[in-house]
C-alpha cells in the first residue's frame, strides 16, 4: 500500500470520527427539553400580517383574490399588551390597494379573553362598523369582517397558541421535539356577532387544535422552536341582515394549520404560517335561495425589524 492511499484512508477515518461526534451531539441537543412558555423580553415588536382569500366556484374557477395586510406594533405600557395598528390595507380583486382611515393609529390592549361587552381580546366591534377606504368607499360586510378578522387570527396564534395556558394544556406542556398535544382551546365555540354587521347566534366552532413540537428553525437570525397547529374539523354559522327583513345565513366547514416560529431567547413570535380551507353553503329569501362556494385562505406574519416597518 503505497503512502498516498495510507494517507486518504487517514483522512476518511477522522473523518467518520468527526460525524459521529457532531451526530451524537447533534442528537443530544435535539432531544433535551426547552422551556417554551418564558416570559417575553419587555421590548418594542413590529409585525407586518398578509392575508390573502381566494374564492372558488365549484367548477374550479377563481372568483376572487382578496389581500388584506396588517401593520401592528406592540410597547410595552403600564395598562398591559398595548398594540398600535399603525396602517390597515386592503386590495380586492384587481381594484389598487387602498387603506382604511379609521384604523390609522388605533391603539388597543389586548385581553386574554372574552370581555364584558362579549368582545373577543377586548378588540372594540365598533371601529368595524360601516367601514370605508382611503377614498370614502364603503367596504362590503363580509370584506369588513375579514378586516376585523386579522386581529383575531394574530392573536390566536401570537398569544393563544405561542403563549401559556392558565386552564388546560398548552405550549408550556411541550418540552421535547416530537411531542404533540390537545390544546384547551380546543373545541372553543367564540361568538363571531360583529356590531351592525354580523347578528347574534354566529359562531365559529373549533375542532380538536392540535400543538405539535416540531423542531427547530432560524428565522431572523434567531434559533426558534418549530410549534405546529392543526385546527381539526371546525365548523361554523354567519347571520347577517344587509337590509330589514332580509336575513343571509351562511353555513360552513373549515380546516386551518400551519407552524408559528416562536425565539428561544426572547419568547417573541418571529413568523407565522397558514392554510386554511373552506366550504360553505349561503341562504338567501330570495331567488337563487342558496349559493355553495369553497374558500382558501393563506397568511403569513412577519416579526420585523423598525425600518422595514416604517419603510422611509
Amino acid at each position: 500500500m503505497t503512502l498516498t492511499k495510507i494517507k486518504k484512508i487517514g483522512v476518511l477515518l477522522c473523518m467518520l470520527f468527526i460525524s459521529r461526534i457532531v451526530i451524537a451531539q447533534t442528537s443530544s441537543s435535539l432531544s433535551k427539553e426547552f422551556d417554551l412558555a418564558g416570559e417575553r423580553s419587555i421590548e418594542a415588536q413590529y409585525y407586518i400580517m398578509e392575508s390573502k382569500l381566494v374564492n372558488y366556484s365549484l367548477d374550479g374557477t377563481r372568483t376572487g383574490n382578496d389581500v388584506f395586510r396588517l401593520y401592528l406594533k406592540y410597547e410595552p405600557s403600564e395598562q398591559g399588551e398595548e398594540y398600535i395598528c399603525t396602517k390597515f390595507t386592503v386590495q380586492l380583486d384587481d381594484a389598487p390597494e387602498v387603506t382604511v382611515p379609521v384604523l390609522d393609529n388605533w391603539s388597543y390592549v389586548y385581553y386574554p379573553d372574552i370581555d364584558e361587552q362579549g368582545q373577543v381580546f377586548g378588540i372594540d366591534h365598533s371601529r368595524f362598523d360601516n367601514l370605508k377606504d382611503e377614498n370614502g368607499n364603503p367596504i362590503p360586510p363580509d370584506k369588513s369582517y375579514h378586516v376585523y378578522n386579522a386581529f383575531i387570527d394574530f392573536h390566536s396564534f401570537c398569544n393563544v397558541f405561542a403563549q401559556p395556558t392558565t386552564e388546560g394544556r398548552g405550549i408550556q406542556d411541550l418540552t421535547k421535539i416530537g411531542q404533540k398535544i390537545v390544546h384547551a382551546a380546543a373545541f372553543s365555540e367564540p361568538p363571531t356577532n360583529l356590531g351592525e354587521n354580523i347578528e347574534d347566534g354566529s359562531f365559529f366552532k373549533n375542532g380538536e387544535i392540535t400543538l405539535e413540537f416540531r423542531g427547530l428553525g432560524i428565522v431572523n437570525d434567531k434559533t426558534c422552536a418549530i410549534i405546529g397547529y392543526d385546527s381539526g374539523e371546525s365548523n361554523y354559522k354567519m347571520i347577517s341582515k344587509p337590509m330589514p327583513n332580509f336575513e343571509v345565513i351562511t353555513t360552513g366547514t373549515s380546516h386551518y394549520f400551519g407552524d408559528i416560529y416562536k425565539d428561544l431567547a426572547t419568547n417573541w413570535v418571529q413568523k407565522v404560517t397558514l392554510a386554511e380551507f373552506v366550504v360553505s353553503e349561503t341562504t338567501l329569501p330570495m331567488p337563487p335561495n342558496t349559493i355553495n362556494s369553497i374558500n382558501e385562505r393563506e397568511i403569513i406574519i412577519k416579526n420585523v425589524n423598525e425600518e422595514e416597518f416604517n419603510p422611509q
